[in-house]
C-alpha cells in the first residue's frame, strides 16, 4: 500500500499545490492497479506529524511520499535530508512559531530519505519533468513532517519514504509574473514518477547531483 500526503493551503494561500497533486498522482497510480491512499495534512507544526502517525498505523504502507509547495523554487525538489529543527519564519495556521525547537526531543539530528532520489530525478529528466536533489527541505512544516515521517519509520524497517517539494502552480500566479510554477498536472505526474521508481528500485543510482553552495 503506497500513501501520499500533501498540505492544506498556508500563508494566505486558497490552494496548496502539493495537496492538489498528490490526490491527483493518487487518482493516476489507482487507474493504473496500484493501491494508493491520499492524505492532506494541516499545515501546523506537531498536528500534522501526529495525523501522518496515525495514517502509517492505519494504513500500514510500504511506501510514503510526503509533498509541500517550495513556492519559488523552481523545480520539483526530491528532499534528501530531514533536520531536526523546527525554525519558522511565518505562523502555521494555528498560529504556533517555534524557533529553534526539536521535532523530536532526544532525536538524531538528521535523517536521510530511504527513497531512491537520484533513480528518481534521472526518471523525472527522461520525462521532461524538470528536477533536483535538494539538500535541504526548509525548517517549517514540511521539514517537520519529513523529519517524523522518518523517525517514525526507523521503527518499520519494510517501509520506505521521504518527501518531495513542489513550485507553485500555474493557476497561483499572475500572468507574467516572472515566478517559477509548473501545471498541475506536470506536479501530479511527477509524484506518480516518483511512486513508480520507488517501486522497482532496491538500490539508487550513483549519478551526481549535489550542489556547492
Amino acid at each position: 500500500m503506497i500513501l501520499l500526503t500533501g498540505f492544506e493551503p498556508f500563508g494566505g494561500e486558497t490552494v496548496n499545490p502539493s495537496w492538489t497533486a498528490a490526490r491527483s498522482a493518487a487518482r493516476l497510480l489507482q487507474s493504473e492497479g496500484l493501491d494508493v491512499q491520499a492524505l492532506e495534512l494541516p499545515c501546523v507544526f506537531g498536528e500534522s506529524a501526529a495525523l501522518l502517525q496515525e495514517a502509517l498505523e492505519r494504513f500500514r504502507p510500504e511506501l510514503v511520499v510526503c509533498a509541500g509547495q517550495a513556492g519559488g523554487r523552481p523545480r520539483i525538489s526530491l528532499e534528501r535530508v530531514a533536520i531536526n529543527c523546527d525554525d519558522a519564519r511565518i505562523p502555521d495556521n494555528a498560529g504556533n512559531r517555534p524557533v529553534d525547537e526539536p521535532v523530536v526531543q532526544g532525536g538524531p539530528a538528521a535523517y536521510f530519505t530511504s527513497l531512491p532520489v537520484k533513480a528518481a530525478l534521472a526518471a523525472l529528466t527522461a520525462q521532461n519533468i524538470p528536477a533536483e536533489v535538494s539538500q535541504t527541505a526548509g525548517t517549517y512544516v514540511c521539514n517537520h513532517v519529513f523529519y517524523a515521517l522518518m523517525h517514525a519509520l526507523r521503527l518499520r524497517p519494510g517501509t520506505r519514504g521521504g518527501f518531495v517539494h513542489v513550485p507553485y502552480e500555474d493557476s497561483q500566479l499572475p500572468a507574467g509574473s516572472g515566478t517559477p510554477s509548473l501545471p498541475a498536472q506536470q506536479m501530479a505526474a511527477a509524484l506518480a514518477v516518483v511512486v513508480r521508481t520507488a517501486l522497482v528500485t532496491t538500490a539508487d543510482l550513483k549519478l551526481a547531483a549535489g550542489a556547492t553552495h
